[in-house]
């Protein structure tokens, strides 16, 4: 393994339990049939939507990637605003590979993911023709030009997604954020939108069944899911960081991740309403900056190298 990429302390054994209902095995066996029935319908539908305009494109884009996430039994609620159009840098926390469908249901955005991906049977066709990016996550040499890669499509004003923890945590707990895809945000002089993504139980505690950490298998995490009642999805769209506020990627990142533990810590406004909608939050998304193995994750980010290296960076 290389000595470049980040860990997390989390385990399956440990962190991946659901102590909530569970669904019967016919239910579960529906949900995954669900799923890859609509992944089936991504995959065919893909290049007419890409032929759309951007807003009704968006539109089909969020509306698949809700039903996929709600395929699987989790609803899904969305808490503040995705601001003004244009391109920006939005940064999580990882949880789980349900992260990329969760995102894009919220605000849809091209992802940067790890290059095995392409080789996924039917997943790594999807990911193509959604416009992901992709990164050599073993290759030091590979971040200029993907920070290059990553730096183009924000200037083309394309949101694109990053987990710069560089590694799935459990959701109790996070990772540093790396700052090597923060490096492409103030090449291309667009906003830094963080996000909180969390998973909760009925009664409010963190949900377990959906952290895809450690040696987990994908098809246990997938039958774990679909198993698991009572799990509630929750985005946060956090007030955007201007560009110009922060001259070093150093900085940007450390705002970037004060803003999602602050959201982590904080209780967020109920939303009336159990589906998809963003309810607007004080402040909304404006220029107001908020105060031991990677796991076998669909997205992993590659951390950034060391002050001698180029000041290029990128995640994986």
């Amino acid at each position: 393994m290389s000595v470049w990429l980040p860990t997390s302390p989390c385990t399956p054994e440990a962190c991946a339990g659901h102590e909530g209902d569970t669904a019967s095995v016919p239910r579960a066996v529906l949900r995954l049939t669900a799923a890859v029935a609509l992944i089936l319908l991504g995959i065919m539908g893909a290049p007419p939507v890409r032929l759309l305009p951007a807003g009704p494109r968006h539109t089909v884009v969020r509306a698949w990637s809700a039903a996929l996430v709600r395929a699987f039994g989790i609803r899904i609620t969305v808490h503040g605003s995705p601001g003004p159009g244009g391109g920006r840098l939005l940064v999580a926390n990882h949880i789980s590979w349900l992260d990329i469908p969760l995102v894009a249901a919220a605000l849809p955005c091209r992802m940067l993911a790890k290059s095995d991906i392409r080789a996924w049977p039917v997943l790594g066709r999807l990911a193509g023709q959604a416009g992901t990016l992709f990164i050599e996550r073993d290759r030091i040499r590979a971040l200029p030009a993907t920070v290059g890669n990553l730096t183009g499509a924000l200037l083309a004003g394309d949101r694109v997604t990053v987990f710069p923890e560089g590694s799935t945590w459990c959701g109790r707990a996070q990772g540093t954020f790396r700052r090597a895809a923060f490096q492409a945000a103030l090449d291309a002089r667009v906003p830094v939108q963080p996000l909180r993504l969390t998973y909760l139980c009925r009664d409010g505690n963190t949900a377990g069944a959906p952290a895809f950490v450690g040696d987990d298998p994908l098809t246990a995490s997938l039958w774990r899911i679909a198993r698991a009642r009572g799990v509630r999805a929750e985005v946060t769209l956090l007030p955007r960081i201007p560009p110009g506020r922060y001259a070093h990627r150093r900085d940007l990142a450390a705002a970037a991740q004060r803003a999602v533990v602050g959201a982590w810590t904080a209780t967020p406004a109920p939303d009336p309403l159990p589906g998809i909608p963003a309810q607007p939050a004080t402040p909304s998304a404006t220029d107001r900056d908020s105060a031991n193995r990677p796991a076998a994750s669909v997205h992993h980010w590659v951390s950034s190298s060391p002050a001698a290296a180029s000041s290029l960076r990128t995640p994986s």
